[in-house]
């Protein structure tokens, strides 16, 4: 009798053990998932993340919101539940996006699932979507692409004002279309669209 129970003991610590390595095992394949997921790229138009505010903006059921806000440069637009700074890249032409790659990376397009919605004084004749050659849907505004800027990190933030990167200056767009441009002292109203 004495060999039996150190023998069970010796069963149920190995049991124990193998239970405890099972466990291990799940709860690393679980964080393994984990990790996966949040590597894998969401779907278009409900990502919000490199830099802790903005890839693109997130889409509501119907579509991300385009919203206007009020801001040092006057009444601008934005998007998202998170309402984060729009821009437009004066180098993209004809409705169509010059920034990809590394631009894309530091301006992400703001791009949609489905049709893009208009709130506040924001217009919803104006919204429109051009395809990327990634296959997204990247809301625009009166023609221009619209985009976020890597570095704004909540709704108060617009550093991409009046920046000059990848060959050409991008802006905050006003509830009319036009780029907000500070040179040409105009506050709220925007410049003139190029």
């Amino acid at each position: 009798m004495k060999l039996k129970n150190p023998l069970i003991l010796v069963c149920l610590a190995a049991a124990a053990l193998a239970a405890g390595c099972g466990s291990s095992s799940s709860s690393s394949s679980s964080t393994t998932a984990t990790k996966a997921a949040s590597s894998t790229p969401a779907p278009p138009g409900s990502r919000y993340g490199a830099g802790g505010a903005s890839t693109t903006a997130a889409s509501t059921a119907g579509g991300v919101m385009i919203s206007v806000k009020h801001s040092k440069d006057g009444t601008i637009l934005a998007a998202g539940p998170k309402h984060m700074t729009v821009y437009l890249f004066e180098a993209d032409k004809n409705g169509q996006s010059a920034c990809s790659g590394a631009c894309a990376q530091n301006w992400p397009p703001v791009t949609t699932g489905s049709e893009p919605q208009a709130s506040g004084s924001a217009t919803a004749s104006k919204l429109g979507t051009i395809t990327r050659p990634d296959g997204t849907r990247q809301v625009t505004y009166n023609g221009h692409p619209l985009y976020l800027f890597v570095k704004d990190g909540d709704a108060g933030d617009a550093y991409g004002q009046g920046v000059k990167a990848f060959g050409a200056n991008w802006y905050v767009v006003a509830p009319s279309g036009n780029k907000v441009d500070d040179d040409e002292g105009h506050s709220g109203g925007g410049g003139s669209a190029s």
